[in-house]
């Protein structure tokens, strides 16, 4: 009996050890749970409410509304339109095969389609946007909104792209748009900041320099999401900013007769207000068509544009390099006056050919113009006549009147990244360029715009509206009311010495058109509402020898790539100049049949459309 008693304490006592144990490591537990508890729903709320937040709600960031681009008058050249578009990130669809499978057709993807969708598929990171497709139509998206049932993780998107109401009249001025890259959101910030898949940004031109302006910023959606997945409140829209409007200069009607009478050519025209430095038409032909580059050009089609041998992807208006030729003489003239080499009554015998330290100078006329006077070697373009004002002027003093022109610097400063400066040589210049001397020969052939001398249609453009203007320095602007510092300091501050000089310029260059014996007399308009002054050039791309000389073979019988460049330079209407024009037609011959008949078309539409232009100057411009 004792030890049964015993044995029941034992147990008793072990039972209640065991209880105490359990209960102690139960209440542990509890006081565990309540204080994980606390811990989640007070200390970590925060926490826990996000990621909440994240499963139930969504952020969608649309694309913005990039800005415009509008002519003078306000027309939209670059405009905006709602595409539609198809999304896909991978890694939130359960069978990709499949729902891409299903795509295929219901779009009715070609095979080479469907193929480039799924390289693309390859190429990407599984979070990363896929864009099945980035121009719809209203049918088949809709189509594709019918079956989003059956289409887990595809995603129908109303984005915003670009378009070239004018094609390809304004290509080499605004550039074109294209889906941005790595490098477009690394190097541009509010890429970066407004990127979504599919964004359009600018590649070249001024849609790429003023992209900064142009982008505008992104409307952003927040909307709660069922357990699978699917939209069923909308809480709150953002609105974003569109991207600022820019009014160019650019006349659009002009641009495009520019481009009509390029058809067909490769050169430039530019046509410049002499008193304001506006751009009124600036155009560089063969162009191209910037809406092939909107949803991403083909392949076949890029190697047709970059391989076209008349260089269609070169702005040659501001990247062409070219040797003036006889468009320098008014200016080699003008410096020669301003540095008293010569007056009005310096006269040279011209035989159509001069011999110098032992080398021969020929005239383009063979048995030469006999005494010529200024005005006379400007109105015949006598090589001889500036041969030997050149000898006598010399390189330096030729290259300071040059760049004080315009010649030799950017005319828009950093605002198209691809413009040349051009060349004015010296011989400090070829001292440091080449390691030699200059000689008398080089300075000699510069003088009728010919040796190292380089200039740009823009440039020339420029120094012909300095000369029109009286001789006044300008800043030329292709965007309405945007000023550059440096044009607060000296815009319309003199060039000249004598402001004689700049009028015997003037005269000279009248005879040169409106003359009988001028070089571009054929091309005159007698109507003194739109008569104008300029100077053909010829700028030789193949040097000519003795052998070429007696063959005197006429442009059609040299090969294209040998013939020389057609240059003409004008402003007008004489008696009240307002407007300055440049043209080049590569390989055209010579400017006074290539080059200069299309001034007299151009300064009629110009001049009719100038009292138009002046009453939209006065008015108030709204943004729309």
């Amino acid at each position: 009996m004792i030890n049964s008693s015993s044995d029941n304490v034992k147990k008793l006592s072990s039972i209640n050890r065991r209880m105490f144990i359990t209960g102690s490591l139960k209440f542990f537990i509890m006081i565990g749970i309540v204080s994980r508890l606390f811990f989640l729903q007070v200390k970590e709320n925060k926490k826990y409410l996000t990621l909440s937040d994240k499963n139930r709600i969504r952020e969608w960031k649309l694309a913005p509304v990039r800005g415009e681009f509008r002519d003078y008058f306000g027309n939209v050249i670059a405009g905006n339109f709602e595409a539609y578009q198809l999304h896909v990130i991978p890694e939130e669809v359960e069978d990709f095969r499949y729902v891409i499978y299903r795509l295929k057709d219901l779009l009715g993807m070609s095979d080479k389609e469907f193929k480039k969708i799924l390289k693309k598929k390859n190429e990407i990171k599984p979070w990363e946007t896929l864009i099945v497709a980035d121009n719809l139509s209203w049918k088949k998206f809709s189509k594709i909104n019918n079956h989003l049932y059956d289409l887990n993780g595809v995603k129908p998107v109303l984005s915003i792209s670009r378009n070239y109401p004018f094609k390809d009249n304004f290509t080499h001025v605004l550039g074109y748009v294209s889906q941005a890259n790595a490098n477009d959101i690394e190097n541009t910030q509010a890429i970066k900041k407004n990127f979504v898949p599919g964004l359009k940004v600018g590649k070249i031109g001024l849609e790429k320099t003023l992209e900064e302006e142009l982008i505008g910023s992104n409307d952003i959606e927040r909307y709660e999401v069922n357990a699978y997945g699917r939209r069923i409140n909308q809480l709150e829209f953002q609105k974003g900013k569109k991207g600022k409007n820019i009014r160019l200069t650019i006349d659009s009607k002009v641009q495009e007769l520019t481009s009509e009478l390029l058809r067909d050519k490769a050169g430039s025209i530019c046509v410049m207000d002499i008193y304001t430095g506006s751009i009124v038409a600036m155009n560089s032909s063969p162009s191209f068509d910037p809406n092939s580059f909107v949803f991403g050009i083909s392949q076949d089609d890029w190697q047709i544009i970059r391989n076209d041998p008349m260089k269609p992807l070169v702005n040659k208006t501001l990247q062409g390099n070219y040797s003036p030729g006889s468009t320098i003489k008014p200016l080699v003239a003008l410096s020669a006056l301003e540095n008293g080499i010569i007056d009005t009554n310096f006269t040279v015998k011209c035989t159509g050919k001069k011999e110098m330290y032992g080398q021969t100078y020929h005239c383009w006329k063979e048995k030469g113009h006999g005494f010529v006077s200024l005005r006379n070697a400007m109105k015949q373009s006598c090589d001889t006549y500036f041969y030997e004002i050149a000898r006598k002027l010399g390189v330096d003093r030729l290259s300071e009147t040059a760049k004080k022109f315009g010649l030799g610097e950017k005319v828009f400063g950093e605002l198209f990244n691809i413009e040349k400066k051009g060349l004015i040589p010296n011989t400090q210049w070829k001292k440091n360029a080449l390691g030699s001397g200059w000689l008398l020969g080089e300075t000699i052939i510069t003088g009728i715009g010919q040796g190292y001398i380089q200039t740009t249609p823009i440039q020339l453009c420029l120094m012909t509206a300095q000369i029109a203007n009286g001789g006044h320095k300008i800043y030329p602007k292709i965007i309405v009311d945007k000023k550059n510092d440096e044009e607060a300091f000296d815009i319309y501050s003199p060039l000249y010495k004598d402001s004689k000089n700049i009028k015997i310029i003037q005269d000279a260059m009248f005879s040169s058109t409106n003359e009988v014996m001028g070089t571009s007399y054929r091309s005159r308009i007698d109507d003194l509402k739109y008569q104008f002054a300029g100077k053909t050039g010829t700028s030789q791309v193949k040097k000519i020898s003795e052998r070429d000389r007696e063959l005197d073979l006429k442009l059609f019988e040299i090969p294209y790539e040998e013939r020389d460049h057609a240059l003409y330079i004008a402003y007008g209407p004489y008696k009240n100049p307002r407007y300055a024009l440049s043209i080049i037609i590569e390989h055209g011959g010579n400017g006074s049949t290539a080059a200069a008949p299309l001034a007299n078309k151009l300064f009629k539409l110009i001049i009719d459309r100038h009292s138009l232009r002046e009453s939209q100057n006065n008015k108030k411009y709204l943004e729309i």
